[in-house]
């Protein structure tokens, strides 16, 4: 295994990553992030080197996956002046891992390719669990033959490449990945206002979701957020921002489709809210705290005059 690996934005998702590489046996020699204490801790870890600089990392590999927070975080890590990853980039391969516009991605890939370099999006539909497991759903998009080079790697990220699928070119795994992320936040937001109201009616909610999970309600995210919503556990593993974030990615898209999309416009308005409150933090099965009588956020006493 050659291929010399960095993780550049090593949260939850990153630094799992970089974890279950080096325990396949691949060469980790970088992790950078823009919260440098994070880095640190990892590098430590991992015996490998935190640059404070983006073009330090690129000279330490030849893979550098990146996994970062939004189209602003990849513009800054991608700049084409000053300190960036493009800097020394030639015959580097770049493997985005976040999710951001597909506009994004295909600017990253010409900007890689100005500099004699390859850029790659391997769109990720699963969690933090998955990350360290090496059992990632990645949904690939670029160049064939940059995808063939960097295969074995990202077999070693998706069960052995049982959950590895090539989608075709550059921005149409972003594409694909906003729609996943739409559809799930539908029904995400859409379990927490059943549940929401089997609980005003005084409905019994285990058997709500034994009979939900057997009839036409079901949903994956009965499985992964029904039991949360119940208890009011909201442990982070994909947050109500990052929620909001992606649902307007897909909503972004279907306003270019000039198409009408109701109820991704209601769902990114429930995570939105969840934002505005404070809530943003919370896991997006957190939305349920919108739903349920007596929950959210207190409003404060207005004063009499």
């Amino acid at each position: 295994m050659s291929e010399r690996i960095a993780v550049v934005g090593v949260g939850r998702m990153g630094a799992n990553m970089a974890r279950r590489l080096q325990e396949c046996g691949y060469e980790v020699t970088a992790v950078f992030d823009a919260r440098p204490a994070a880095a640190e801790a990892l590098a430590k870890e991992l015996n490998c080197a935190n640059p404070l600089k983006l073009a330090d990392v690129t000279a330490l590999a030849d893979v550098i996956i990146t996994v970062v927070t939004d189209d602003k975080a990849m513009a800054r890590i991608f700049a084409p002046k000053g300190d960036s990853l493009l800097v020394g980039a030639a015959g580097r391969v770049f493997v985005n891992c976040a999710t951001v516009s597909p506009a994004t991605h295909v600017a990253v890939e010409k900007l890689a390719t100005k500099a004699k370099a390859a850029s790659l999006e391997a769109c990720m539909a699963s969690s933090i669990n998955q990350a360290r497991a090496g059992t990632l759903y990645l949904m690939v998009g670029g160049k064939a033959d940059v995808f063939e080079r960097v295969k074995p790697i990202l077999t070693q990220l998706s069960d052995e490449g049982k959950l590895l699928r090539y989608i075709g070119k550059a921005g149409q795994a972003a594409q694909v990945k906003a729609l996943v992320n739409m559809v799930m936040n539908i029904n995400t937001a859409g379990l927490a206002e059943g549940l929401g109201l089997g609980a005003a009616l005084g409905l019994d909610l285990k058997v709500l979701m034994e009979v939900f999970s057997q009839t036409g309600a079901n949903s994956r995210v009965l499985v992964t957020d029904g039991e949360d919503m119940l208890n009011r556990e909201h442990s982070c593993f994909f947050s109500a921002a990052h929620a909001a974030k992606d649902s307007g990615i897909a909503y972004a898209l279907g306003q270019q489709a000039k198409l009408e999309l109701p109820l991704a416009k209601a769902a990114l308005g429930q995570f939105r809210k969840m934002v505005k409150l404070g809530l943003g933090e919370l896991d997006k099965s957190g939305v349920a705290e919108l739903t349920f009588k007596g929950r959210g956020p207190k409003k404060k006493a207005t004063r009499r005059k």
